[in-house]
């Protein structure tokens, strides 16, 4: 017996029911861009359970499920007679990869990478240090090899952006320092997205590779004081291909000169919450 193609005028497909967890993924997904971008500023109230349960047109529980996911992320606080209430961004999981994601989708791009400059200013250097140090043979093999992979792809950028993620990921998981550890687990995102940007700029990869040998290199000779400097000439030249990829002035848009590599950064904002209206 013949069968009738699939998707033909006669038999067309079946519409495929949006499922429950996708819907509340989505309510979700929405008041956090929300509140991250600052259509909902720190202090301010959601607007009440009837006017949201109109705007995604879902049940009171599912809403309130999406309410209680949020304020497990720091995001809100729900209080009797006041409403949900919009926290300080100082108090928000900004590791937690749904918030990093909304950051990443709704920040201005050149603040959230210079922000994201400033944590791997404070935290790589050290963690290369410390890694140096404690790194198992196993451990300083599968660096290389995420460094191998990375030259390896010289002919494709793109196909070197996952070594190069996991570079820096083996290395604070190295440093046998659980919350390291964790931290650059959850900077993985930002990470992938800065090096998507800084490949823009004519032969980034080729250019970074012996800046990442340098480290390995260092690692391996289980020399902490020249890991941190290397991480440090990394990163200053990080700056300097991401400043060429947006167009901005590199010293006063992201991050501190190239000329000064072993230089403390400047202090710089983090996200700011707009004042309450």
């Amino acid at each position: 017996m013949t069968l009738p193609p699939l998707n033909d005028a006669a038999h067309p497909p079946a519409e495929v029911p949006v499922s429950r967890k996708s819907r509340h993924d989505s309510i979700v997904g929405e008041l956090g861009v929300g509140i991250v971008s600052g259509e909902f500023p720190s202090g301010t109230t959601l607007p009440p359970e009837a006017v949201l349960l109109d705007r995604f047109g879902v049940s009171r529980s599912a809403l309130r499920e999406a309410i209680r996911v949020l304020s497990a992320k720091g995001l809100v606080v729900s209080r009797q007679r006041t409403g949900v209430v919009v926290r300080p961004a100082s108090q928000w999981h900004l590791l937690d990869p749904d918030v990093l994601a909304w950051l990443v989708a709704s920040q201005p791009q050149a603040e959230f990478l210079r922000n994201l400059l400033d944590v791997r200013r404070v935290i790589e250097p050290g963690t290369a240090a410390l890694a140096a140090l404690a790194a198992t043979q196993d451990e300083l093999n599968g660096i290389r090899d995420a460094y191998e992979r990375m030259e390896a792809a010289t002919d494709s950028p793109a196909d070197g952006l996952e070594p190069d993620v996991d570079f820096h990921r083996r290395i604070a998981e190295a440093t046998h320092n659980p919350l390291l550890a964790h931290i650059g687990s959850m900077l993985s995102l930002a990470l992938r997205e800065s090096i998507q940007v800084s490949n823009q700029a004519p032969n980034t990869h080729v250019l970074s590779l012996p800046r990442h040998k340098a480290v390995l290199t260092a690692l391996e000779h289980r020399d902490a004081l020249a890991a941190r400097q290397a991480v440090l000439v990394l990163l200053d030249m990080t700056t300097a291909d991401l400043a060429q990829a947006l167009h901005l002035d590199m010293s006063g848009e992201l991050g501190a000169e190239v000329d000064t590599p072993a230089a403390a950064p400047a202090p710089r904002s983090r996200v700011v919450a707009r004042s309450p209206g």
